[in-house]
């Protein structure tokens, strides 16, 4: 939490369907010596977050939805304060031919599922070139079908609810719109678990023969589904990946440094992970953020802590002499001006034109300024 770090009092609002975070969040500070009432937390639903956005608090930090994060930052901007909106993800996962396999299909799993996919930065689509698209998706499905679904309470389950009826519902309706649209559901889907009756559980589902046009290319899945696409090359899978209205994150997979910093320089995301997913987040030097609809500003790094200060420029000097571009203006300031200008920035001819045109009235402004 960088704006505790910078010496700024926090109110922090949890999602209302995950409140005990937030609690356990200031709980963590106050242990660790933070004085009380400098981290404080509150719970509600829109009505609370709302009264948070017009309230004196200097800056608003949001993660959230595209709607309600362009609405706290219009309000944020009435209001002439600053926002730091981190809203939907749809990170694309660029599997390259000569990419280390069993790592990407091990990664593929852990980008995608973790948490039943419910991350902001999840994977959410796989580009994967055809030269290997047959062995890495056979060993996505393969794992994927090992994967055990169970309460998140026990140590060996993988996959555990969803957070809501709700999302589990947009889940399956976004999966459903998919396979009447042609994909095929090569594993995964609702589960029913007697010992959890209350629970909404989807287990991990891989779909192939998705295409572009589809809801689920489209819309934030939140949810532990993958669809790849088998793409004929690299430049392919640039061009599918940066078709998105979003760009949080993205990985590239390849054994060849150069390439894959050549293609993470070219996705249109805020973050770009070579052979590896996500995990930044929790690493407090790396900046966090999205580029277009995946919102606006940093937080982490300390690029996270220029949001959370207003910077101020102080400068001191040690009033010797006056500045030369002081009063009074005449002929000879000009002068001396554009032969300045010469010297510094012309070409060699002109600099030297402009040292001999310049010399006597540079050496008068000088003069001038060393007068009290």
């Amino acid at each position: 939490m960088p704006v505790g770090c910078a010496g700024n009092g926090v109110v922090l609002k949890p999602a209302s369907l995950t409140p005990l975070i937030g609690q356990r969040i200031q709980e963590v500070f106050e242990r660790a010596g933070v004085p009380e009432g400098l981290v404080r937390t509150v719970h509600g639903g829109g009505a609370v977050g709302q009264a948070l956005v017009e309230s004196t608090a200097a800056k608003i930090f949001f993660t959230g939805s595209v709607e309600v994060g362009r609405a706290v930052g219009e309000e944020c901007a009435r209001r002439m304060k600053g926002s730091v909106l981190e809203l939907g993800g749809k990170d694309p996962m660029v599997v390259c031919a000569d990419a280390n396999l069993p790592n990407a299909i091990s990664g593929c799993l852990w980008g995608g599922f973790a948490n039943a996919g419910q991350t902001c930065s999840g994977i959410e689509r796989v580009y994967v070139v055809d030269e290997v698209a047959d062995r890495f998706v056979e060993g996505v499905i393969e794992a994927a079908r090992e994967l055990r679904v169970g309460d998140p309470l026990d140590y060996e389950t993988e996959i555990g609810p969803m957070v809501s009826r709700e999302q589990f519902e947009l889940v399956r309706e976004l999966v459903d719109d998919a396979v009447a649209n042609g994909a095929t559901l090569r594993c995964g889907g609702p589960v029913d678990l007697p010992e959890h009756p209350a629970g909404s559980f989807y287990a991990p589902a891989v779909l192939t023969g998705v295409t572009h046009d589809m809801r689920i290319m489209r819309e934030e899945i939140f949810g532990p589904v993958l669809p790849i696409v088998t793409v004929a090359g690299e430049e392919e899978a640039i061009a599918l990946a940066n078709d998105s209205q979003f760009g949080l994150g993205a990985s590239v997979w390849t054994r060849d440094r150069e390439k894959g910093e050549r293609i993470a320089r070219r996705i249109q995301s805020g973050m770009v992970w070579i052979n590896d997913h996500s995990y930044s987040h929790g690493a407090c030097q790396c900046s966090w953020g999205g580029v277009k609809e995946s919102g606006l500003g940093r937080s982490h790094s300390k690029f996270g802590f220029y949001e959370c200060v207003n910077i101020k420029l102080v400068s001191w000097e040690p009033s010797r002499m006056r500045d030369a571009w002081w009063h009074p203006y005449d002929e000879v300031l000009g002068k001396a001006i554009r032969s300045s200008a010469r010297i510094i920035y012309g070409r060699d001819s002109q600099r030297t034109e402009g040292l001999r045109e310049g010399a006597l009235p540079l050496v008068r402004v000088v003069r001038r300024s060393l007068r009290r």
